[in-house]
């Protein structure tokens, strides 16, 4: 088995080649974000001495981004026309009712995309997304939480400041693998008995699809 230590032409993805696409933002003003995880709920069943686990729910975690407070374009100023644009109105008087909605808020974010890069020939130098290895894209994101950053007079950081996005789900588009998380190409990502071929099927009872088993997960796509 090829080892990417052993091999020049294979490299591991790396923390630094990131770019996070969030329309009212720049993308060189952010410094640091983390790609969307999940997790999934469990329902238990006890019987006797045994308890059996099964899969539940599927929730989308949050994602957190830290940016730097530019003076021009001023990330603040444009954190808080956000915040504007999702509803809020300051209650300068009793007649200020407007509240936030959820299609305002998720317009006033736009569209928010991950893309992890590539060293620059990864998979296709003549295309303008050849470095893209990997796109995650947030599906109806929203602003949840900001920090404007701390001031010090014993400091001489630059100021930065933290934003959390809460969204509905994510999906990954990877572009040299076409049909890595297509449903109707690959389905489920079981894996093979011993002497079972990779094409063969699963006919499951009661006229359900055929399940393919895959011998390595999902493998060969994209979203």
């Amino acid at each position: 088995m090829a080892n990417f230590w052993s091999n020049s032409a294979l490299e591991p993805k790396r923390q630094f080649r990131f770019l996070l696409q969030l329309s009212p933002l720049e993308s060189y003003v952010v410094t640091k974000v983390n790609r969307p995880s999940f997790s999934i709920g469990e329902s238990e069943h006890k019987f006797i001495n045994h308890t059996f686990y099964y899969p539940g729910r599927v929730t989308w975690n949050e994602v957190n981004f830290s940016l730097v407070d530019a003076v021009l374009p001023d990330s603040t100023g444009i954190l808080m026309k956000m915040l504007m644009a999702s509803g809020y109105r300051f209650p300068t008087n009793a007649n200020v009712t407007r509240t936030l909605s959820k299609a305002e808020a998720t317009a006033a974010v736009g569209n928010v995309m991950i893309h992890v890069l590539g060293s620059g020939d990864q998979v296709d130098p003549t295309s303008p997304s050849g470095e893209y290895l990997e796109t995650w894209t947030l599906k109806n994101p929203w602003i949840k939480d900001v920090a404007m950053g701390d001031l010090a007079y014993d400091s001489d950081d630059i100021l930065s400041m933290d934003v959390t996005l809460r969204y509905d789900w994510a999906t990954l588009a990877v572009p040299k693998l076409n049909n890595q998380l297509d449903p109707s190409k690959n389905v489920g990502g079981l894996q093979p008995e011993p002497g079972i071929a990779k094409d063969s099927r699963v006919m499951p009872k009661n006229q359900y699809p055929p399940v393919f088993k895959i011998p390595d997960g999902l493998s060969e796509g994209s979203e």
